[in-house]
């Protein structure tokens, strides 16, 4: 006898991380880009994270084994963190000692479903999660929707 095997897409598959991890901010959009288009940039986190991603100033990959690897990342309110990444396409997971951060995008028709997820590794969070999240949540949303949507 042979089990069912559930396959879930990677913004799914953030969907049931974000409910691991008590009072992330979890955000869903469709991007009116073509997946390709979106990866291009979120692909290539040292260009494409800083000015996109809330609070990253920089971010320098320093080392570099496959999908895996791991970035130092300066922001604007002062964090300087190391970050184990997972970065393949459609999927990008980052983990510090107190923060974890994450991204999925599915192509979409001519557009691209895409996710964001982003908390503290901290004790107390399910407090403030909700907080967090009316706060960060849409602005979070309209930078990647205002990145990725053509000029008129």
């Amino acid at each position: 006898m042979t089990w069912p095997v559930g396959k879930l897409d990677d913004v799914r598959r953030l969907r049931a991380l974000a409910a691991a991890y008590p009072g992330v901010l979890l955000e869903e959009a469709v991007l009116p880009a073509a997946f390709e288009d979106v990866w291009t940039v979120l692909g290539d986190p040292e260009n494409g994270f800083p000015g996109l991603v809330p609070d990253v100033r920089s971010l320098r990959v320093t080392e570099r084994e496959g999908e895996r690897m791991r970035a130092m990342v300066h922001g604007r309110s002062g964090l300087r963190a190391r970050f184990d990444m997972v970065l393949r396409p459609g999927w990008c997971l980052m983990q510090s000692r107190f923060l974890v951060f994450g991204m999925a995008a599915v192509p979409e028709g001519d557009a691209t479903r895409f996710a964001y997820m982003a908390g503290f590794r901290v004790p107390g969070m399910r407090v403030a999660g909700p907080v967090l999240r009316r706060a960060l949540g849409p602005v979070v949303l309209r930078r990647f929707v205002r990145r990725f949507t053509p000029p008129e």
